[in-house]
This record gives C-alpha cells, sequence and structure tokens, in this order.
C-alpha cells in the first residue's frame, strides 16, 4: 500500500456516514482534519443515501462546524434527473420519502410524480415505506413497458444501532415480487456521480475517501482516481486485505490521513 502525494490533490471528495460521523455523532478527527484543510482542498461531500436531500445535509454538516454549502454536494439525484430529462420520462411514480421527493422536484421540475399512466418506478431510500408504495409499484412493474430506476445499490444503511435495510435490500423484495430488477441504478459505483469534479480536476488531482469497499472503493476504481479507506465505518482491515486491489491508503480515521 502506498502513501498519497498530496501536493498533487486539489479535490477531496468525502463519503460523509461512517467517514465524517455515525448517524448523528461526528467522528471528531474526521472534522478537525477538514476545516484544517478546507481554504487548500475543494471538499465535495457525496451519499447515496436519498431519504435526505443536500440541504439536510448542509445543516447537518453546519452544525457540526464544517462550513458547507450546497453546490459542494454529489448525489445519485443528479445523474437520475439527466437520465429521466435524455428519455423523455415525465411521469413517473416515486418511492421515497418527501425530502428525496422535493430534490428531484427541483432537478425535474416538469416531472409529474404519478401513479397515473406512469412511465416508470423510481425508488430511493424510501425511510416512510408503506405497503401500498409496494403494492402500487409492484404493479406497475408488471406492464414490462414501465421502467425501472433505483437511485443507489446498498444493502444496508449504517446507523449507530447497527444496519438498516437500504435500497439493495429492497431491490430483493422487488426481484421476487415482479421478476425485475432496474435498468439503471445511479450512485456510487457508477463514475456518472462525479462527473461534475472530473469535467474540472484531472484524474492525478482527486482523491476519493470512504468506508465502504462495495461503493467507495469500487466508485474510486471505476473512476480511475486515489482512495483512502477510512476504518471509522463499515471496512474493516481484514476485509481491505481480501480485496483483489489495495486502497491507495489506510486509516483509523479521516484526521490521520489529511495533511
Amino acid at each position: 500500500m502506498s502513501t498519497l502525494d498530496w501536493s498533487k490533490k486539489r479535490c477531496i471528495v468525502l463519503d460523509m456516514d461512517g467517514t465524517i460521523y455515525l448517524g448523528n455523532t461526528p467522528i471528531q478527527p474526521a472534522v478537525a482534519g477538514i476545516v484544517r484543510n478546507w481554504e487548500r482542498f475543494d471538499f465535495r461531500f457525496l451519499s447515496n443515501n436519498t431519504s435526505h436531500s443536500p440541504i439536510s445535509y448542509v445543516k447537518k454538516l453546519n452544525g457540526m462546524g464544517i462550513a458547507a454549502r450546497l453546490d459542494q454536494f454529489l448525489t445519485p439525484t443528479e445523474p437520475l434527473a439527466h437520465h429521466l430529462a435524455r428519455s423523455g420520462i415525465e411521469r413517473a411514480y416515486i418511492v421515497g420519502n418527501d425530502d428525496f421527493k422535493a430534490h428531484l422536484h427541483e432537478l425535474a421540475p416538469n416531472l409529474a410524480m404519478t401513479d397515473k399512466d406512469a412511465q416508470c418506478v423510481i425508488l430511493a431510500y424510501d425511510t416512510d415505506l408503506t405497503y401500498e408504495k409496494l403494492a402500487k409499484s409492484a404493479l406497475l412493474l408488471q406492464d414490462p413497458n414501465v421502467h425501472f430506476l433505483a437511485t443507489h445499490p446498498d444493502l444496508v444503511c449504517p446507523s449507530p444501532e447497527g444496519p438498516l435495510p437500504d435500497v439493495g435490500s429492497f431491490l430483493a423484495l422487488y426481484r421476487t415480487a415482479t421478476g425485475r430488477s432496474p435498468e439503471k441504478i445511479f450512485g456510487k459505483p457508477d463514475p456518472r456521480i462525479l462527473e461534475p469534479v472530473l469535467a474540472k480536476y484531472d484524474l492525478s488531482e482527486v482523491v476519493m475517501c470512504g468506508d465502504r469497499l462495495s461503493t467507495d472503493k469500487a466508485l474510486a476504481e471505476n473512476a480511475g482516481i486515489d482512495f483512502i479507506l477510512v476504518l471509522s465505518g463499515e471496512a474493516t482491515a481484514d476485509d481491505a486485505a481480501r480485496e483483489r486491489r489495495a486502497p491507495t491508503l489506510m486509516v483509523e480515521n479521516l484526521g490521520i490521513a489529511l495533511p
């Protein structure tokens, strides 16, 4: 495992839960490291968790002492909205909570969120999931002409009490009930989520930092950028040792990695 040449880096893309905080509890060395380097690097904040809007994340990070702004956030909702526009999808049934619907409306204001003549079903991390939503979406997906899209593939969402079912777990239910899998899944590890960053910086100038191998590390490898694995969240050193390709750097927490 090599060391990281910070002199070449200009942008740091940060996973949040497990990297900057656990639930609502800040990982203090990580927060201190970000604040210490705030003027040195262009920090971008990236989460697959579509149960919260960027506005919610800004408030959360600001409350921890990080001067985050809306323009620094990357979410699966942006590439999803671009896909809807390119595909001419104007009506969609949303399995998602109000935060997700509000963010999607900002990005796709002409999208009708309805089950009437829906052209697609969009599955997000719905923390207000009901049987009615599952039933309506499953019935819509009986029609092969109705598209199926998901915001991200995470099986679980971390919490201080333990892992919680996330979109990837919901997808197993849909496969069983409908025989359908999404045509497209956005978010990590799909490198399209990094398009705003990679349009501005060379690959050598960007580093990704996160606590998950299946999403954060895979995203960095798919995009061709360096990766820092922090052991403050999901992955362990033993997990990393079983990987075919080692992270660029592995540390206990983000604060240790940052200069």
